[in-house]
């Protein structure tokens, strides 16, 4: 029989609020494999639940109007929550972790959550591949930022180049030219891979 293993994420005795995170919640024990026994690299967390598109696929206005009641700050994982479960993923083995939302730019002091994760290593001590993916618009806003955090990898979320189309897509009206302009704007602070 194998051994069960529990790694605590969050806890009555875990204070959140700690600037301290062990290194090393839970002894490494093996390998994270998927149901077909392939090894498991990427870890894709969802920093918020909120969005500022309504795109048509993902979260339409039928459903998410504007009375729709999003998760409350009180109800995300903290910044040193999401710390706490990379290290252990890390400890098994993760070696890329990609923050997604929602639209993860919205999440307020984002730059620090990267801050934070750009500073754990994997396993082997390789820097953590982190990534982002965002629709891009407040990337020409925040891009310095996240550079300068360690976000070294972008992913843009980019339904169409025809501004009629995308504003149909994303339902809110949005210039297409303000995403590209988000682009140029990572491309401009030295993001050298922006898919």
């Amino acid at each position: 029989m194998t051994e069960r293993v529990v790694i605590p994420i969050a806890e009555h005795r875990y204070d959140a609020a700690l600037p301290h995170v062990p290194d090393s919640p839970a002894p490494p024990v093996g390998r994270l494999l998927d149901a077909r026994g392939r090894r498991l690299h990427d870890l894709r967390i969802s920093v918020t639940d909120r969005c500022n598109f309504r795109c048509t696929y993902c979260m339409p206005k039928s459903v998410f109007d504007k009375d729709y009641a999003f998760l409350p700050q009180s109800s995300l994982l903290s910044f040193e929550e999401i710390e706490r479960l990379v290290r252990a993923f890390v400890a098994h083995g993760v070696e890329k972790v990609r923050l997604t939302g929602g639209e993860p730019l919205l999440r307020r002091n984002v730059e620090r959550l990267i801050e934070m994760l750009a500073a754990v290593p994997t396993a082997s001590g390789a820097p953590l591949d982190l990534t982002l993916t965002t629709n891009g618009s407040l990337l020409a806003r925040k891009a310095r930022a996240l550079r300068d955090a360690g976000l070294r990898r972008l992913t843009v979320s980019l339904d169409a180049l025809d501004d009629a189309t995308f504003r149909a897509m994303n339902d809110v009206d949005f210039p297409v030219a303000d995403v590209l302009e988000g682009i140029d704007a990572a491309a401009a602070v030295g993001f050298a891979s922006v898919k």
